[in-house]
């Protein structure tokens, strides 16, 4: 077995069963479309659940890919084993409901042993069964393997609760006796158990059943396979590699961080386990920031955060205190730029994203290791040798402190950590992140009725609204396929049709259909595609309809006009968000309406006004320029030659529709647009927000929709021009800004006076001084406005230097605030304004904090403000 790149196994098993009729689906994004049940996409069978579940049917039943993928529930792995990555490649082929087991076997032994392809030593591979599946244990010694080398495994059965399921094979490599770890009669020294020798490269599913509801289990309408290879395994036997991180897949990251280090790699176990770490979580957040996540603090951006301050931790321990992480980037981009030349491209933008990040937690990290410092001193000051669960995942979900670093310190300071309870804080948070995914199965079943309809039906949207003569051909009513439909809901399939069905962000048709009499006997509510491809409308039956009748379709044209409008100007959007922002920024989602559309995209950053200027004036221009909207049906490969771009994981068939707005926007896009941009008249934002981490939604009316908003505004410009008294529109602004001069003058006489009133109200607080123990204090319960006041009378007392300690009270409407201020003298004696106020701020349901010599408080009871000074009394007396 020669020694190959990573590159070439790649290719190599994408070749092998693209000769087998496969076709090859090229690598999805990171983040999933259109399925909240996933975070990330965490495998190759998760970009393929709309075949499997017959949502969609492909155009060939044989696929295959090369799958990035990403997995974060056993992170702390990461390093400390052989195989635990964050992101990973894998390798995979799929059948839906086409070949099966014999096939499938088949074919896996031949990529493995034939001489033409990986060449693998037959004596060194193993196999395991499901116990029951003696199919698969007859196909595996039909090809050639030996008794002895197929081992049944009760575990060998797929199955995800409810939903496909069905038993497996998982296929071992044998690398040698070098690689025993465990004594030769440990019952986990065989294929499959938990040992070093064995390694699991490849795991095929024959997914065959239906696990229902009630336990039970039945056959799917068709049989599918869904295999997966882990790319950095296999590669790792190809190059003789002790672990996959010994790989060209991570080595080059190794090299990098070793001069950014001045340590080398393999001269220390605990060294190495941070080096891995840090190769590891570069290629995870590259690839997850190039596909449009950014670092925040929920979701898929926590994660990416999480990553990346664990990297920085680890290049601590390896002595890095600079920001290094964002120069491994572009090492990612040229390891993976065979297959992912994407990566590279964008290496500046995702490295500044890094970077940007890197130094906001080299922030965040002193405050954090303050905290710890804190949280030690406490544990001593009370003789507790433990540090609290809450403490360390506080550390944990604030700082980004791994967990093995909070127990290195606190071992260095002689206390343990509470493992368990930081557990617990930890399953809670993933229960919380559970809850906000919502329970949406992750796998539907394929329904016999949908997929089993494969009449055709021609959409001719594009250039006709109406079609005269349209024969139904398909009724489905109560889930039952018929050939009479009866008032009420239906779905109806045309041969021909002119109904859009929604798609790519553009909402469905509207209409109705008549018969040859011109009765309009059912009206269109909505029109989906289903899983063949065909245009299902789903109507209001208004008259019976029959199977094989003519009808005539007719398609609201204002509904559409207006719809058209704004998908060109998604179109025109979109590329100028590029020209002002930058070819990094991506569509992140949209929806064409009639009357608005909106446009979700990726970028790091905020967007002012003046950037929302620049692009509503791009896009006013091309609709003023009367540029022709052109579009042809090409391939693929023509269609990026013409500079195309595609969106999301959109499965692009052989032939792909480019809309092209001149020379300036040329999309993949099966909408529908209009003739010339002129025909937009004018395009306006209307608003710009945040969505997500690093998503910002953009939403903007055309033609009739953006003169009313204009109109609207206009009006309300005169409406004020009037309030403020100004003798022409144009004067507002001016008129505004006087007015507001003039309230700022006013409001400052208030202020004045309020704090006049509040040193006269409390002339004579100062002349009651109480001892309190070993302090003097001044306590009372003064009549001011705010908090303002209250310092106000602090500064007050220092001047005077009346007393030791001050404790202040007032009430403020419904609110309750108190201040407490402690002389220099005090305050070097140990004495702290806000431990004082932190044990009387609970009289008012309030907290509080502060500097040691003044700290102040706010809570929701006044009527506790008398005993909030008693308690303070006491407390200091007792001090």
């Amino acid at each position: 077995m020669e020694r190959k790149s990573s590159s070439e196994v790649r290719k190599m098993f994408l070749d092998f069963f693209k000769s087998k009729g496969h076709i090859v689906e090229p690598s999805a994004p990171l983040v999933p479309h259109d399925d909240p049940t996933l975070l990330w996409i965490n495998s190759g069978v998760a970009t393929m659940k709309k075949y499997f579940d017959g949502s969609v049917v492909p155009d060939v039943p044989r696929l295959t890919s090369s799958q990035k993928s990403i997995r974060t529930n056993d992170i702390e792995n990461v390093g400390h084993t052989a195989r635990h990555h964050t992101l990973f490649e894998m390798l995979g082929n799929f059948s839906v409901g086409d070949y099966f087991k014999e096939e499938a076997i088949t074919w896996a032994w031949e990529l493995l042993t034939s001489p033409d392809w990986f060449a693998m030593d037959p004596e060194k591979l193993f196999i395991t069964v499901y116990p029951k599946d003696t199919d698969a244990k007859h196909y595996w010694e039909s090809v050639g393997v030996s008794a002895d080398h197929i081992i049944p495994v009760e575990d060998n059965f797929w199955d995800i609760g409810e939903g496909p399921s069905g038993p497996d094979s998982e296929i071992f490599y044998d690398r040698g006796e070098s690689f025993n770890n465990l004594a030769e009669d440990d019952p986990e020294n065989y294929p499959g158990g938990e040992n070093e020798r064995y390694l699991e490269i490849w795991n095929i599913v024959f997914s065959q059943f239906n696990h229902k509801p009630d336990g039970s289990y039945e056959p799917l309408p068709h049989k599918n396979i869904d295999t997966g290879m882990g790319l950095e395994r296999v590669v790792s036997i190809f190059q003789k590699a002790p672990t996959n991180f010994e790989t060209d897949l991570f080595l080059p990251l190794i090299h990098e961080t070793e001069k950014f280090s001045g340590k080398k790699y393999n001269d220390d176990k605990e060294q190495d386990v941070a080096f891995k770490v840090i190769a590891d979580h570069a290629r995870a957040i590259t690839f997850a920031i190039g596909d449009g996540a950014l670092p925040s603090n929920e979701g898929r951006g926590y994660v990416i955060r999480r990553l990346i301050r664990r990297a920085v931790m680890y290049g601590q321990k390896l002595g890095i205190k600079e920001s290094f992480l964002f120069k491994l980037v572009p090492v990612v981009g040229k390891i993976m730029q065979s297959y992912y030349p994407e990566v590279l491209e964008q290496s500046d933008y995702i490295a500044e994203v890094v970077s940007s990040e890197e130094s906001r937690f080299n922030e965040t990290l002193n405050d954090g290791v303050q905290l710890l410092d804190q949280i030690i001193k406490k544990n001593k000051e009370n003789n507790e040798k433990e540090i609290s669960g809450s403490d360390a995942f506080k550390l944990f979900d604030t700082y980004g402190f791994p967990l093995d670093l909070t127990t290195e310190y606190a071992h260095d300071e002689g206390l343990e950590v509470d493992k368990k309870g930081f557990e617990t804080e930890m399953q809670q948070q993933k229960q919380r992140a559970r809850a906000a995914r919502g329970n949406q199965t992750s796998m539907g079943v394929q329904s016999g009725l949908l997929t089993g309809i494969q009449t055709p039906s021609r959409y001719v949207g594009y250039t006709e609204l109406t079609a005269d003569h349209a024969v139904l051909k398909n009724i489905i009513q109560n889930d039952q396929l018929v050939t009479d439909a009866k008032k009420g809901e239906a779905q109806l399939i045309f041969d021909v049709t002119p109904f859009y069905a929604e798609m790519g962000g553009q909402v469905a048709d509207k209409g109705t259909i008549t018969d040859e009499d011109g009765n309009v006997v059912a009206e269109v509510e909505d029109i989906q595609h289903a899983p063949n491809g065909q245009n299902l409308h789903t109507v209001k039956v208004l008259e019976p309809l029959q199977t094989e009748q003519a009808y005539s379709l007719s398609v609201d044209r204002h509904f559409h006009s207006k719809v058209e409008k704004n998908h060109t100007g998604t179109h025109l959007l979109d590329q100028a968000l590029r020209d002002v922002f930058g070819e990094h920024t991506k569509q992140a989602g949209s929806l064409v309406e009639p009357d608005y559309l909106r446009f979700d995209f990726t970028h790091f950053g905020q967007v002012t006004q003046e950037d929302l200027q620049k692009v509503e004036s791009i896009v006013n221009q091309k609709i003023f320029a009367e540029i022709p909207v052109k579009t042809v049906e090409t391939d693929i490969e023509s269609a990026k030659k013409l500079g195309a771009i595609a969106l999301f994981s959109e499965k692009y068939g052989k032939k792909v529709r480019v809309v092209s707005v001149g020379d300036y926007s040329v999309e993949f896009c099966g909408g529908d647009h209009v003739k010339n941009t002129n025909e937009l008249g004018l395009f306006k934002i209307v608003s710009e927000s945040g969505v997500g981490a690093g998503v910002r939604r953009i939403e903007a009316v055309t033609s009739a929709e953006a003169y009313e908003y204009l109109l609207s505004h206009d009006e309300l410009l005169t409406q004020t021009a009037k309030q403020v008294k100004a003798v022409q529109v144009k004067d507002t602004p001016q008129k505004v800004a006087q007015l507001q001069e003039t309230v700022k003058t006013l409001t400052q006489k208030v202020t004045n006076l309020e704090n006049k009133m509040a040193k006269q109200e409390a002339a004579g607080i100062f002349d009651n001084v109480q001892q309190a123990g070993q302090y003097s204090v001044v306590a009372s319960v003064v009549k001011v406005t705010g908090m303002s006041q209250l310092r106000d009378l602090a500064d007050d007392w220092k001047q005077r230097k009346v007393s030791d300690v001050l404790i202040l009270g007032a009430a403020v409407g419904e609110k309750a605030n108190l201040l407490v201020a402690v002389s220099d003298a005090k305050v070097k004696a140990g004495l702290k304004a806000g431990d004082l106020i932190k044990a009387i701020a609970k009289e008012i349901n309030g907290g509080g904090g502060g500097r040691p010599n003044l700290a102040q408080a706010g809570g929701s009871k006044p009527a506790g403000l008398e005993q909030a000074l008693a308690n303070g009394i006491t407390w200091l007396t007792e001090k």
